[in-house]
């Protein structure tokens, strides 16, 4: 854990420098890679602030709506600045809600335009459970394994450095220089899914995991719903249904 950057003696918070850190990456790696979605690089900026804020915002409201008894007693902490109190599928989910609201009004092509934002949010997702790791947040449950690390008074599993690990690996297996694009929406749901798969697997090792029905996981419950409707939109763009062709194919007035 290191909260807290010391240079030329200022006091320096660690996770918000990392998220925007990654927040810059992406944004570059992404625009390096623009005309691959042929979105005009006006648009795609325009596109990705409204993502960002719509995570963030989506992002804690969805971290309130899982913990409500704190954020009654407190509702201060909605505007906190402590990156734990996030919940990286609920920002996922509202942040594409609002590029598909922009897209819509603005008339551009869905389907390419949630490709272009693809690799920006494979490289955030990294930046957020990097900026956990720094702040000790979204920690482990109890562990005794040897490579436990000691936070919050117990040796815990480093869940942090398992999702860095498995963001980093999706990042690796999507990287756009790779992707042919040959079916529009394909790139874009295939990281959905590998991210629902990655957050319901390592779900399980978290220690402040919200539980309902006394053993089952409120964000394991979810990751599957979003895991099965990105199986559900890959399959279909593989058989190539018309409703996805008509998305994929729809031109800007």
């Amino acid at each position: 854990m290191l909260p807290y950057l010391n240079i030329l003696g200022a006091a320096i918070a660690f996770a918000p420098l990392i998220m925007l850190v990654g927040i810059w990456l992406g944004t570059s790696l992404t625009e390096r890679y623009i005309d691959k979605f042929s979105l005009p690089i006006e648009v795609f900026y325009n596109l990705i602030f409204i993502v960002l804020i719509a995570f963030a915002v989506g992002g804690r409201l969805g971290y309130a709506a899982q913990h409500p008894s704190a954020f009654i007693e407190d509702p201060g902490s909605l505007l906190s600045r402590n990156f734990g109190l996030f919940d990286p599928i609920s920002g996922m989910v509202i942040s594409l809600l609002a590029a598909a609201i922009y897209g819509q009004r603005k008339g551009i092509t869905l389907l390419p335009t949630l490709d272009a934002i693809t690799p920006m949010l494979a490289v955030v997702m990294l930046a957020v459970s990097l900026s956990n790791l720094a702040s000790g947040n979204a920690y482990g449950a109890p562990s005794g394994l040897p490579w436990a690390i000691h936070l919050w008074g117990e040796d815990r599993h480093p869940v942090q450095i398992y999702e860095a690990i498995g963001a980093a690996a999706i990042l690796f297996a999507l990287w756009p220089a790779r992707q042919s694009l040959v079916k529009p929406g394909m790139y874009f749901f295939t990281f959905i899914g590998y991210s629902a798969f990655a957050r319901l697997f390592f779900e399980g090792f978290r220690g402040s995991s919200p539980v309902i029905f006394d053993s089952i996981r409120g964000v394991q419950l979810a990751a599957l719903a979003v895991l099965t409707i990105a199986l559900w939109q890959v399959q279909r763009l593989r058989e190539g249904s018309p409703s996805a062709a008509a998305a994929g194919k729809q031109t800007n007035p």
